[in-house]
C-alpha cells in the first residue's frame, strides 16, 4: 500500500459503526427526561450530545458518550440549593422509564450504563453569556453541593473551526491518537488529547494544505511536538479556555513512539513498515497487501487473542508492570535492570511477572494476562499461546522460558466491561 492508501484504510477502520444504537439510546434518554421535565416525550428536544462524540473526534467502540439534557429554566428555584435532588430526580426519571437499565449518580452526572458503552447525563441550566453562545450550569455534590459552568458549544465550534481551516486533519489526527494512547495504555482523557492536537496544528501551516499522503509525517511531527512538552499539570481547552486535567505525564510513551514512526517512515510502504504502524495503532492499521507469505514445513497453530476483541478499550488509567528474572548464575534482578546492563538472558530462565503500580481504580475490577511467545522457534514447537486469561487474586504471573525468541506479557484492566489500563512487557531471549 502507498502511505495515502495505508492511513485512508486505517481512518476508514477506525469510524464509528454503530450510530443507530447510540442516537436509539440518546433518544431513549432525552425521552425520559423531557416526560418528567416538560410532559413531552421528544427524543430529540434539549439535548446536547457533547465530549468526543459531540466533537465528531470518537473512534470504533468509543465507551463513554456524554450528552447535557437542558432543564426547562423555570425549575432552577427546585434546585438551585440542592444539586443531588436534581441528579436524583433525573436518575429517577430514567430509571423509572427503563427499570432494567443501570443507572446510577456519579457526583456530577447520571452514568446510564449498556452494554458495550455507557451515557453519562449532565442535567444542567442554559445560561445567556455576552458572546452570544450559551453556556450551562450543572450541579457538583462534592462537598455539600456546588454549581460549575461548561461551554461545550464553544469547543465544539472551535475544533470545527480549526479542522475547516486546516484541511480536515484535524479530526483525522484526534482519532489516530486515540488508537495510539488505547494500544499503548497512556492514560489521557478525550478532550486533553483533542486540545493537544489542536494546539499542535495551530503552531504550524505545514499541514494546512496536505492529507494523507503526509500523515506518517503529521504523526510522527505530533508525537515529537508531544515528547518535549513540559510537564504541567493542565491545558486551556480550545473555544472555552477552561482548564482540562493531564492525569499522568505522556511525554515518555510519545517519545517512544516518535522513534517507532522514524522507524516506520524510513521503512517504506512495504510489510516492515506496515508491522511498525500497527506496533504504534493497533490492530485497525491494515496489514501490507502485497506480503508474501513463505511456505513453512511446520504447522503451528495461531491461537493469539485480542483483547479488542472481548471489550471496548478506553484507556483512562495508568497500569506499571515489571518482571523479576531468575536465571542460572545470576541474581534474581528486574528485566529491565538486566537489560541496562547488558545481562544476557538464557533460554532457561524463570519469570515473574507482576503489577507493581496501579492507578486508584474504582472498584470492582478485573485485571487479565496474556503471554505471546514469537518467533520461528515458537511456531516449530507450536507454542505461540497469547491466549487471554483471568489473574488469580495475586496481581502476578509466574512463566518459565526454555527456547529462544521475543516473548511479549501484556496485562489489562477491565472496570464496568472496558479495558481502562494496559501495559506490555518484551522479553527478549538471546542465543548462545
Amino acid at each position: 500500500m502507498t502511505t495515502t492508501e495505508m492511513f485512508k484504510t486505517f481512518l476508514s477502520n477506525m469510524k464509528v459503526d454503530n450510530y443507530d444504537q447510540i442516537s436509539l439510546r440518546y433518544g431513549e434518554i432525552t425521552s425520559a427526561l423531557n416526560k418528567k421535565f416538560r410532559d413531552t416525550e421528544s427524543k430529540t428536544d434539549n439535548t446536547l450530545q457533547v465530549g468526543s462524540y459531540g466533537r465528531y473526534t470518537g473512534i470504533k467502540g468509543i465507551s463513554d458518550l456524554d450528552m447535557i439534557y437542558i432543564m426547562p429554566s423555570g425549575k432552577w428555584d427546585d434546585y438551585k440549593t440542592d444539586q443531588s435532588k436534581l441528579l436524583t430526580d433525573a436518575k429517577n426519571a430514567i430509571k423509572s422509564r427503563y427499570p432494567t437499565t443501570d443507572v446510577k449518580v456519579d457526583r456530577l452526572v447520571v452514568t446510564v450504563k449498556y452494554k458495550n458503552f455507557h451515557v453519562e447525563v449532565q442535567p444542567a441550566f442554559e445560561q445567556d453569556a455576552e458572546d452570544d453562545k450559551s453556556y450551562f450550569k450543572y450541579p457538583d455534590t462534592y462537598n455539600g453541593g456546588s454549581w460549575k459552568d461548561t461551554k461545550p458549544r464553544h469547543e465544539m465550534d472551535e475544533i470545527k473551526a480549526s479542522n475547516d481551516r486546516k484541511n480536515k486533519n484535524l479530526r483525522h489526527l484526534c482519532k489516530m491518537i486515540r488508537a495510539w494512547k488505547n494500544k499503548n495504555g497512556v492514560p489521557m482523557g478525550g478532550l486533553l488529547l483533542d486540545t493537544l492536537a489542536y494546539n499542535y496544528l495551530e503552531s504550524t501551516t505545514y499541514y494546512d494544505d496536505k492529507s494523507y499522503t503526509y500523515y506518517d509525517w503529521l504523526v510522527r511531527d505530533f508525537f515529537e511536538y508531544l515528547k518535549n512538552r513540559p510537564k504541567q499539570k493542565y491545558y486551556m481547552a480550545p473555544g472555552s479556555n477552561q482548564q482540562v486535567k493531564v492525569r499522568k505525564q505522556f511525554q515518555k510513551k510519545a517519545k517512544q513512539a516518535y522513534e517507532d514512526s522514524l522507524k516506520a517512515i524510513e521503512a517504506g510502504d512495504g510489510a516492515k513498515a506496515h508491522n511498525k504502524w500497527k506496533e504504534i495503532f493497533g490492530r485497525e492499521f491494515p496489514k501490507d497487501d502485497t506480503e508474501v507469505v513463505e511456505n513453512f514445513t511446520v504447522h503451528w497453530r495461531n491461537t493469539e487473542e485480542f483483547i479488542e476483541d472481548q471489550y471496548p478499550v478506553d484507556i483512562r488509567y495508568s497500569l506499571k508492570i515489571d518482571c523479576t528474572v531468575t536465571q542460572t548464575g545470576f541474581r534474581p534482578d528486574s528485566l529491565l535492570n538486566m537489560i541496562i546492563n547488558g545481562v544476557r538472558l538464557k533460554p532457561n530462565k524463570d519469570l515473574e511477572f507482576k503489577v507493581k503500580s496501579i492507578d486508584d481504580i474504582p472498584e470492582p475490577y478485573t485485571i487479565k494476562w496474556k503471554i505471546l511467545n514469537k518467533g520461528t522457534e515458537a511456531q516449530r514447537r507450536d507454542c505461540v499461546r497469547g491466549r487471554i486469561l483471568n489473574d488469580k487474586g495475586s496481581m502476578l504471573k509466574k512463566e518459565s522460558s526454555d527456547f529462544r525468541g521475543d516473548h511479549e506479557v501484556e496485562c489489562y484492566v477491565v472496570h464496568n466491561g472496558y479495558v481502562v489500563a494496559r501495559d506490555l512487557i518484551l522479553v527478549p531471549i538471546q542465543r548462545g
